[in-house]
């Protein structure tokens, strides 16, 4: 017998309030006074119904890391967070560059059963930048491989980033770049500027990242295939990408939601859980970043969930590991910095963190609006529920929230995934 809910009460995209009847996997009715009929009735008075969210950059860590990850783990944190589907960074090791192991990552998704999982393939062999791995093979993979990446490192040089866009054109993939000139940032440590001076950190240039996306686009627009810019953090990346997409060039992109809200200040703590790649930026480039969301020039919004032992991040600055973990509060941080800043509605917040992402991912199933006849996947969420992040109550592995203390404005309440509820009160199920 399937699972069936009434989410009385409940405004979808942040619109007048509705009953919404979830059914057989599907939307099967919106409207004032909904009868039950059977269905489990869910107060939602006050909350906003969105598309489930997808996240294009999220790092489960397995197979090899699994004490800072694992999959079962990772789309725990994601369904609290609202996600019914991510997509699974191919930095684990042994790296995601075969049709063995991307198979092996979308079944253990598969196996948890909380999201969906789509493994992202290494672009290149070991993720090592020398030789193209077995795009095609992942593709015809169980997993359907269609997103491919070297994320944690740049694919530098050009002549292998062209023959991968060349030949992820044929099965309509995409490439998703992690723009950082190495050779720029040998030693980097934090954006590089006034501050870093002052604190006697190695500077991380913004044209290091601006140079690759202007790469990029330019050779997506000769090949005529599809690239996807990862974690866009500088004022110019936004103008180029402004550019480009004027021109019609075959590129979309993604901001995180930790450079949307915290700048470059915070580093002036030395405390490593500010350490991340590409680094926190300045206040200008944050404001340059919301605006490009808002406009669409920046097309969605991906977590880069990044998880780590604590030994990895409880250190000092030198040694530490870039990353910060993200699934749990990426809405909330997105409600601060977008929604009640008035740059985006709620409507706004579906199409950059569902919408577009399931576009980008090609995920089918995910980013449709919560109408009748729509696969019900959807999150809940309170918008007017303030709370104060404490690590040790996040179900990711890892505790490198950047956010530890902090109050957000609000945080999911329910999540559903093909109409069976993964996450309820707050609580995973």
């Amino acid at each position: 017998m399937s699972e069936s809910y009434l989410l009385r009460g409940a405004k979808p995209l942040g619109g007048e309030p509705a009953d919404v009847l979830v059914r057989d996997g599907a939307v099967a009715a919106i409207g004032p006074k909904v009868p039950a009929k059977g269905a489990e009735v869910v107060d939602a008075d006050g909350l906003v119904l969105l598309p489930g969210l997808v996240d294009l950059h999220t790092h489960l860590r397995e197979p090899g890391r699994e004490d800072a990850e694992t999959v079962e783990s990772g789309t725990v944190a994601a369904t609290l967070g609202g996600y019914t589907a991510v997509c699974a960074m191919p930095n684990t090791d042994p790296a995601t560059d075969t049709a063995g192991v991307v198979e092996q990552v979308y079944r253990l998704g598969q196996e948890a059963g909380r999201c969906d999982v789509q493994p992202i393939g290494a672009v290149t062999v070991g993720r090592a930048g020398t030789q193209l791995a077995e795009l095609g093979a992942m593709a015809d993979s169980a997993a359907q491989v269609r997103m491919f990446s070297d994320d944690g490192d740049c694919v530098s040089d050009a002549v292998l980033m062209r023959r991968a866009l060349e030949y992820v054109k044929a099965f309509d993939g995409v490439i998703a770049q992690h723009a950082q000139e190495p050779r720029l940032t040998e030693g980097a440590q934090m954006n590089e500027g006034a501050l870093s001076g002052v604190l006697g950190l190695r500077g991380w240039p913004a044209v290091a990242e601006e140079a690759i996306i202007a790469r990029d686009v330019l050779l997506a627009a000769h090949v005529g295939s599809r690239v996807h810019i990862c974690h866009v953090s500088t004022a110019g990346s936004v103008e180029i990408l402004r550019w480009a997409k004027s021109r019609g060039y075959p590129v979309t992109a993604e901001v995180t939601p930790h450079h949307l809200l915290l700048t470059e200040d915070l580093v002036a703590s030395y405390d490593p859980i500010y350490k991340v790649n590409p680094p926190l930026r300045s206040e200008d480039d944050v404001a340059a970043l919301r605006a490009a969301l808002a406009d669409g020039t920046i097309d969605a919004v991906a977590t880069d969930h990044a998880p780590h032992p604590v030994e990895d991040k409880e250190c000092e600055w030198l040694a530490a590991a870039m990353g910060m973990t993200g699934l749990e509060t990426a809405l909330p941080v997105v409600q601060q910095a977008m929604v009640d800043t008035g740059l985006l509605d709620w409507a706004g917040v579906a199409d950059r963190m569902s919408v577009w992402p399931a576009r980008i991912g090609r995920l089918a199933g995910h980013g449709h609006a919560p109408e009748v006849g729509a696969p019900a996947n959807l999150t809940l969420y309170d918008p007017s529920t303030p709370w104060t992040v404490d690590p040790a109550d996040t179900a990711s592995r890892s505790r490198n929230t950047p956010y530890a203390g902090r109050t957000l404005p609000g945080r999911v309440v329910a999540t559903f995934l093909r109409g069976r509820a993964t996450v309820l009160s707050g609580k995973p199920q």
